[in-house]
């Protein structure tokens, strides 16, 4: 079954926007969790910390019964800090300071060396470790060639163009996805798929077979303050079951 995970980030966002304590993104992963539908919690620790803290991954760590997907840009410090808690998977990303988010996949091929070397000791630590970079056989093979066992397909450029109603753009993307996900598949990775999905663009992407697991955030928790976080998951849930059938 196609695999759902939830980015918890932006509850940080609405708590650190005024301080204090609440809302409580370990509370919305509590949530998830018990609703029975959600099969994994992601959270971004960046550096500038201007969502989640390193006390909330400490607390995740601690109440978690479903995986943790740690992302992490490649410092040193942060590969530190998934050394000490060894969460089930960490995903790499690109970060930015001035970007409000991750704005696109990471450049594997021209850092290879670097990340090859960075993602080893990750790995032996049992974490599994992921790559998010864009649909592009060039950057698919960079991946595969460093080691990593899953890459994860940055899908803003397809949920934007669908967004904006530029359909030709959209199933020019869609199409790319679909052809990058068959290619890495074809080398042995793992394959995952995220960025700025919702419930009326997810279909497609979830129909791809070869993709094992959507990892969704913003939409969900926007969602949320709608119709709770149990019933937006829920309904994640049941479009992504249906477009597997």
């Amino acid at each position: 079954m196609l695999r759902l995970g939830l980015n918890i980030d932006h509850v940080a966002t609405i708590r650190n926007a005024r301080g204090g304590l609440l809302p409580d993104p370990v509370r919305a992963a509590e949530i998830a969790q018990a609703s029975g539908v959600v099969d994994g919690i992601t959270a971004h620790l960046r550096e500038d910390r201007r969502h989640i803290t390193d006390r909330d991954i400490e607390r995740l760590v601690e109440m978690l019964n479903i995986p943790l997907n740690f992302e992490m840009a490649a410092t040193p410090e942060m590969q530190a800090i998934a050394l000490k808690h060894t969460p089930h998977a960490v995903c790499i990303v690109p970060e930015k300071r001035e970007e409000r988010t991750t704005e696109g996949g990471l450049e594997v091929a021209r850092e290879e060396n670097q990340l090859a070397h960075f993602i080893a000791p990750l790995k032996e630590a049992g974490c599994r470790v992921s790559i998010f970079i864009a649909a592009d056989k060039r950057q698919i093979e960079a991946a595969h060639r460093i080691g990593a066992p899953v890459i994860e397909i940055h899908t803003g450029a397809y949920c934007d163009a669908h967004a904006e109603g530029r359909f030709e753009d959209r199933d020019r993307e869609l199409a790319r996805i679909q052809d990058m996900a068959n290619f890495a598949k074809s080398l042995g990775l793992e394959v995952h798929a995220g960025h700025g999905l919702t419930y009326d663009d997810v279909t497609p992407i979830a129909a791809i077979p070869e993709i094992k697991e959507l990892n969704i955030g913003h939409f969900l928790i926007g969602e949320s303050i709608f119709i709770g976080l149990d019933h937006a998951a829920k309904k994640m849930r049941a479009i992504m079951n249906e477009a597997r059938k």
